[in-house]
């Protein structure tokens, strides 16, 4: 079974969900006619996958540039070697990237795709639970730099994306269970049906039905989204919730945390902090931290690091001057955004979320 749910905007695209996808009825389409030029672009984990694109894009000149691990991908550094291979390989605007890996590597491929010719196609092939949900779907591409995560960027809608949840297989289940955390971020803000099937077992095999419609109910949330707002001007700040916090989380130990834990602590902070602002009830925050820590996730972190957080939020994309701005909730599936609040009030929020 397949599900294509279609990304609408002035540039409408299909994320297509489903098992065993890498097929050229799937990617030939996307990618471009025969005699089209496709750089894919991967980690050296999927360097075997990768090998098997040309095979099923005959007639295409496909070429592979294996690229870091996680974040260590997402660099001004790796983004100019892929635009060396690109130069050196005569890319011009009607050949396209492929970019076939976790949330990192799709990130770096969007990003590259976007700045080569002022704009060359791109297809997504996430291959982990968090790429499938977060990273591939919605345009938004980006690199960091020492100052922050995502801080250099553009919003470059993909030509498609494909899901193939076959590839989920070999995912070691830490980083699929983190990936979930996006999924429960879905659920808060706009499908509640979500946090109900998340808690089923079949929530983390890749072969399940239940996966699957997880997969496709969390890109459809954030497809409703993004067709309404590409360039985050406000309702797309929405699917933020808990990333203020949580991006903090990443800088602050150097992206030693994976993205979905950090999000997970982030969501649990922007529900104490709601509550401490008289937005929510105990019930919904302790909600919050069933359903994360019944999935194995983390909803505390380390007492010490305050002053250093606070740094790393008031960078955050949402912040407008010394202004900080956060995505809570004021019920179940109702985000709203909660401006300056109290220092006091932030800092009380930390201190809840370092109690053990």
């Amino acid at each position: 079974m397949t599900t294509q749910i279609t990304v609408a905007g002035t540039t409408p695209y299909d994320v297509v969900v489903g098992q065993d996808l890498l097929t050229e009825d799937v990617l030939g389409p996307l990618v471009g006619p025969p005699g089209t030029s496709v750089l894919v672009i991967h980690p050296a984990a999927l360097a075997g996958t990768a090998k098997k694109v040309p095979d099923v894009l005959p007639g295409r000149r496909v070429l592979l540039e294996q690229v870091p691990d996680a974040e260590e991908a997402k660099t001004a550094q790796v983004a100019a070697s892929c635009w060396q291979v690109l130069g050196r390989s005569g890319f011009t605007r009607s050949d396209t990237v492929v970019g076939l890996g976790g949330g990192a590597t799709t990130d770096l491929a969007g990003f590259v795709a976007a700045s080569w010719l002022r704009g060359v196609a791109v297809v997504q092939v996430p291959t982990t639970l968090l790429g499938m949900v977060d990273a591939a779907v919605g345009g938004k591409t980006g690199i960091n730099t020492a100052e922050g995560k995502n801080l250099v960027g553009a919003f470059h809608p993909p030509a498609g994306v494909v899901c193939d949840l076959a590839t989920l297989a070999t995912l070691p289940q830490a980083d699929l269970v983190a990936g979930l955390a996006e999924v429960v971020k879905c659920g808060f803000i706009a499908d509640p049906v979500i946090l109900d099937l998340v808690a089923d077992a079949g929530a983390t095999d890749p072969s399940s039905p239940v996966l699957r419609e997880l997969v496709g109910r969390a890109v459809q949330v954030k497809a409703d989204v993004v067709g309404q707002d590409l360039r985050e001007s406000y309702l797309r700040e929405i699917l933020n919730y808990g990333h203020t916090f949580g991006h903090a989380i990443e800088q602050v130990e150097s992206y030693r945390w994976r993205h979905g834990e950090a999000v997970s602590v982030g969501m649990v902070y922007v529900a104490e902090l709601a509550r401490l602002a008289g937005l929510v009830d105990d019930a919904l925050v302790d909600r919050h931290r069933q359903l994360l820590t019944s999935l194995g996730l983390p909803t505390t972190y380390r007492d010490d690091r305050w002053d250093q957080l606070l740094v790393a939020m008031r960078r955050d994309k949402k912040a407008r001057g010394s202004l900080l701005r956060f995505v809570v909730l004021e019920a179940l599936a109702r985000p709203v955004r909660l401006e300056g609040p109290d220092p006091a009030l932030l800092a009380a929020a930390y201190a809840k979320v370092t109690a053990t």
